[in-house]
């Protein structure tokens, strides 16, 4: 994480969180004028506008929609907001822009404790390890059968990596110790990350976005997504993708949830046009009651805890603070998402 010099922000700042953070990020806020949410769980929607009310800066989490009404409420006194999280999609950026209210997030901090998640998911879902689980705890164990509970290898298959930014590179880079064979999806080709994962980019069906997709869809034995939430990734997954992989092959998905149609993957899911997958991210979130998906053995669900390790969970409040913090005294926050307010 970049070194941020410690100085105290304006003395009649005030900041607003939304949520109880650990306690070496509370410290550093002992300068400001603090609106503290105090809770392990969501702020509710009115009490935020009344929260953000003349603040001069708002530290939120993925769970908090910030758009013109939060805007609106907090007033022309709002200089930034800063994002306790990599994605951003719960934040209006274009308005925050427009207000020239600067908005920051927290990325490389949870990167390697994310990958490890995402393999953690991709053992889980080709070995049925939870329905191994299960299995046994129903006493369902008698004996030992040839082909009971059993999955797919995932050494020496093929890994398709959608999205090759800082988590799908280290994901790939894991690889290696499985002998698998890495091929990517990304908007660019990454030369560097071929030369050092030796990845290879399907890309022999024309320059749009999904025609080069359906090739790593086609060739993979896991796919694992690691893209953005934007209007061009959403569903980016839908039924005809499904269609395109191999009924033994397995999807894992640590992004975010609206990336896959998850209709379309229950369904492909009980009809077993593919095998298994592995969620950590929904449309919905808390994934609801009545949802299909837990309703299936060949999926293993969890509750978005990619980066939920003690160490980066303090990590990404550290960063939030001092991107907060930075930008209240005037300095370039380590994280900004739209630096051309800066300019401004």
């Amino acid at each position: 994480m970049p070194a941020t010099a410690q100085a105290s922000p304006p003395s009649r700042a005030v900041v607003a969180v939304t949520r109880r953070l650990p306690a070496e990020a509370m410290s550093r806020l002992r300068g400001v004028e603090l609106r503290l949410w105090d809770s392990d769980d969501p702020i509710p929607r009115k009490k935020l506008l009344t929260m953000v009310e003349g603040a001069s800066g708002l530290l939120c989490l993925l769970t908090e929609r910030i758009d013109a009404d939060v805007f609106r409420a907090a007033g022309p006194s709002l200089r930034v907001v800063s994002n306790m999280a990599v994605g951003y999609d719960n934040i209006d950026v274009t308005e925050a822009t427009r207000r020239g209210v600067l908005v920051t997030n927290t990325p490389g901090v949870l990167t390697e404790t994310t990958a490890d998640l995402t393999w953690a998911l991709i053992l889980a879902a080709c070995r049925r390890v939870g329905e191994a689980i299960d299995f046994l705890r129903a006493d369902r164990w008698t004996t030992w059968r040839p082909l009971e509970l059993a999955g797919v290898d995932v050494h020496g298959a093929v890994l398709g990596v959608v999205g090759a930014g800082r988590i799908g590179q280290a994901v790939a880079r894991r690889a290696a110790g499985f002998d698998m064979e890495v091929i990517y999806h990304s908007r660019t080709r990454k030369p560097g990350f071929e030369r050092e994962t030796a990845a290879k980019f399907p890309d022999g069906r024309g320059p749009s976005f999904r025609p080069r997709l359906a090739d790593l869809l086609t060739e993979a034995d896991i796919v694992t997504l690691h893209v953005p939430l934007t209007p061009e990734t959403r569903h980016l997954i839908g039924d005809r993708e499904l269609g395109l992989m191999k009924p033994t092959a397995v999807l894992v998905n640590t992004s975010r949830g609206p990336v896959v149609d998850e209709k379309a993957l229950a369904e492909a899911l009980a009809r077993g046009r593919i095998l298994a997958a592995g969620l950590d991210v929904y449309e919905r979130e808390p994934l609801p009651p009545d949802s299909p998906l837990r309703r299936l053995p060949n999926v293993v669900l969890l509750p978005h805890v990619g980066s939920a390790t003690v160490r980066t969970r303090t990590r990404m409040a550290l960063l939030a603070v001092d991107n907060l913090l930075a930008a209240l005294e005037g300095r370039r926050p380590p994280a900004p998402v739209n630096p051309e307010v800066l300019r401004c």
